[in-house]
């Protein structure tokens, strides 16, 4: 069975370029362009990971990322934060939320995939 990723981007063309990349590397996406429809999907479709953009309008990417960790279903969810933020503070918070990873933007992704690779070999099973 294929790992599935929830893609959260508020910019479509970004969005857009992540998902084929995604696809075409063997994984199903589901996507989400705001912090609510992010919970939403996680919570119906259960992925595999979440690639989480910080930067979101209304719920930010911290507020997405304690919601997950706060709801039982979605809790063991590997979340990796994507963010143009480089300071020590924003990385903390990001950690301290409960994200499993940090990746400043421009996003290297080959980088991203071995990122990705490793948090699924690493997450726990499926019930």
């Amino acid at each position: 069975m294929l790992a599935s990723v929830l893609l959260v981007e508020d910019s479509e063309p970004i969005r857009t370029a992540f998902t084929i990349l995604l696809e075409e590397t063997g994984y199903r996406v589901h996507s989400a362009e705001d912090g609510h429809e992010a919970v939403r999907a996680a919570t119906e479709h259960a992925p595999d990971l979440v690639l989480l953009d910080m930067g979101l309008p209304g719920m930010d990417g911290l507020d997405v990322v304690r919601a997950l960790k706060s709801q039982p279903a979605t809790a063991e969810i590997p979340v990796i934060a994507l963010t143009g933020r480089d300071d020590a503070g924003s990385r903390r918070a990001c950690i301290e939320a409960g994200c499993a990873e940090y990746i400043l933007k421009p996003i290297n992704t080959h980088a991203l995939l071995r990122t990705i690779e490793r948090h699924l070999r690493t997450a726990p099973e499926k019930s």
